[in-house]
C-alpha cells in the first residue's frame, strides 16, 4: 500500500495541474492587477477574485505562501496545545482553502471542514483543488459575506488568514467576536507589515477581552512590549517555488521568504513558550544572539555562548520564530 501524499507535496502537484495549460502571461498580468487591488483599499462588498482567471492567478501567486505562513502558526500553537487536535475546523475568508491544507499537515485524521468565503470562483476551485485529498474530500465549500452578520455555528478551531486586511475596522472587530463566540481556538495570520502587525494586535486585544488566552507566538497574555510605530513583531516562513512560480512572480530563486503576523489564541489549556525568537538569530564567533519576548513582557536580547554546552548548540539551530529554550529542552 502506497504510503499517503504529504499535504504540502500534494498541494504543490494540485496547483500545478490547476494552471496546466494556462499561458503564463496571461497568469502574470492577473497577478499584476491582484497585487494593485490587495494593495489598494478594498470595500468590504468588493470581492477581488472575481473570476476563475483571477482565481487560478492568486492560487499560483498566493497559495503555497499562504500554506507555509498558517503552517508555521499552527505548529507553534500545536507545541503549546500539546495532544490536543482540532474534531473540526471553520476556515474563514478561506478563498481556495490554504488554511485547510496546512490544517492537514499540523493534525493528522480527518474532521469536519468548512470553508467560508465571498467568493464563489474561489470556493470551487478550493473545493477541486481538495478533491483528490483525503482530509478534505468532504470540506463543505460556503458562499457567506465576511464582515459584520456572520454567524459561526459551534467548531473547535477557527483559521482567518490574510483576511482582516480587506474589512473594515467594523467588520475585522465582527469577524473575531464571532470566531470567539464559536471556537476553542482562533488563529489568525496577517501580512508581516505593520499595518498587518496592528491588525494582529487588535484581534489578539479581542481574544484576550473574550476569555482567551495567547498560546503563541507570545510568552504572555499581557500587553505587547512592543512600542507602536518603532517596531512590529513578525516571523518569516520559507517557501519552495515551481519553475512555474518562478515565471509569474519574475524570480529566479528556488524559494522565497513569506513574511508574516499571526496569534493564535484558545479556551484550552495551554504551555506557551518560555520565551520567543522574534528576528534571526545573530551567529558569530563562539556565540549566538537572540533577540526574545519573554514572559515577564519585556524584549530582551541573550547572548548564549560555548560555555552554556548543549545550550550552546541548540541556540546555533535556532530558527526565527522557536520557543526559546525549545520545549523538549525545557526541564
Amino acid at each position: 500500500m502506497n504510503d499517503p501524499v504529504p499535504p504540502a507535496e500534494a498541494l504543490r502537484r494540485r496547483l500545478a495541474e490547476l494552471l496546466d495549460g494556462l499561458p503564463p502571461t496571461a497568469v502574470t498580468r492577473a497577478v499584476d492587477r491582484l497585487i494593485a487591488a490587495y494593495r489598494g483599499a478594498t470595500p468590504t462588498d468588493a470581492p477581488i477574485l472575481r473570476d476563475r482567471a483571477d482565481v487560478a492567478a492568486y492560487a499560483a501567486y498566493r497559495m503555497p505562501a499562504t500554506f507555509a505562513a498558517v503552517r508555521s502558526a499552527l505548529a507553534a500553537f500545536a507545541d503549546a496545545v500539546p495532544g490536543w487536535a482540532p474534531g473540526s475546523h471553520v476556515d474563514v475568508g478561506g478563498g481556495t482553502g490554504a488554511a485547510t491544507w496546512a490544517v492537514a499537515a499540523t493534525w493528522d485524521g480527518t474532521r469536519p471542514v468548512t470553508v467560508l468565503d465571498w467568493a464563489e470562483p474561489a470556493l470551487a476551485i478550493g473545493r477541486e483543488i481538495a478533491a483528490a485529498t483525503p482530509a478534505l474530500a468532504d470540506a463543505r465549500w460556503q458562499r457567506d459575506r465576511i464582515g459584520a452578520g456572520l454567524t459561526l455555528e459551534s467548531t473547535d478551531l477557527v483559521t482567518v488568514s490574510y483576511v482582516l486586511n480587506e474589512l473594515r475596522e467594523t467588520d475585522r472587530a465582527a469577524l473575531v467576536d464571532a470566531a470567539a463566540g464559536a471556537a476553542q481556538a482562533v488563529v489568525i495570520v496577517e501580512a508581516g507589515t505593520p499595518a498587518g502587525y496592528a491588525r494582529v494586535i487588535e484581534a489578539r486585544d479581542r481574544l484576550i477581552g473574550a476569555g482567551f488566552h495567547v498560546a503563541a507566538p507570545c510568552p504572555h497574555s499581557a500587553a505587547c512590549p512592543i512600542v507602536p510605530g518603532q517596531d512590529w513583531c513578525h516571523f518569516s516562513a520559507r517557501v519552495g517555488r515551481s519553475s512555474l512560480h518562478r515565471q509569474i512572480k519574475g524570480g529566479s530563486l528556488a524559494y522565497e521568504d513569506e513574511k508574516f503576523s499571526y496569534v493564535a489564541a484558545t479556551r484550552l489549556p495551554a504551555e506557551p513558550a518560555p520565551a520567543r525568537v522574534v528576528r534571526r538569530p545573530q551567529i558569530r564567533k563562539g556565540q549566538v544572539l537572540l533577540d526574545l519576548c519573554e514572559a515577564d513582557e519585556q524584549l530582551r536580547r541573550t547572548t548564549v555562548t560555548k560555555r552554556h554546552g548543549e545550550l550552546y548548540k541548540t541556540a546555533r539551530d535556532a530558527d526565527w520564530g522557536d520557543a526559546w529554550p525549545p520545549h523538549d529542552t525545557v526541564s
